[in-house]
């Protein structure tokens, strides 16, 4: 399936919109306005029903957040601390089908690999108002954790480009 991923420009949290390959909104990650421990996001799908949420962990050795759906974690994305010109992050999923992420040294492009074969590709927009991502995910793969784990990706990245 292919989604567009755009950030909001005008809102209090770290708002996304996730469109479907028509222009249709199927589902809205929704970030708290002002995260005092962490940042806690909510992914909504079309009828506003809480479908899973990102939560931030704050004491690991790097970026680390949680994926919940109903009230247990299904992964846990981390990004790798020591690489060299590339950006590489892991989701921890139960069992032995953990995700790597790895993308080039601006994060305008990656790709997400299972068992060595590629799953999804993300890539970054250019010349739109806000951070706006192309999602390709392939079938059979889960829409959901791989949109949250793009999510959690462009919040530790776009965190670094602002220092």
């Amino acid at each position: 399936m292919r989604y567009a991923m755009k950030q909001k420009i005008f809102c209090l949290g770290d708002d996304y919109r996730v469109l479907d390959d028509e222009g249709n909104e199927v589902y809205l990650i929704d970030g708290a306005a002002f995260p005092i421990l962490g940042n806690k996001l909510r992914i909504l799908d079309r009828d506003g029903v809480c479908v899973a949420q990102i939560r931030q962990r704050l004491l690991s050795w790097g970026p680390c957040y949680d994926v919940v759906r109903d009230g247990a974690t299904v992964a846990t994305v981390s990004k790798h601390l020591f690489t060299l010109f590339l950006c590489k992050f892991t989701v921890d999923v139960p069992g032995p089908d953990d995700l790597e992420a790895s993308g080039n040294l601006f994060d305008y492009e990656y790709h997400f690999v299972r068992g060595g074969r590629t799953v999804a590709r993300v890539l970054r927009q250019f010349f739109a108002w806000s951070d706006t991502y192309g999602v390709d995910i392939d079938p059979g793969e889960d829409d959901v954790l791989i949109l949250a784990a793009t999510v959690v990706i462009d919040l530790c990245c776009h965190t670094e480009r602002e220092k």
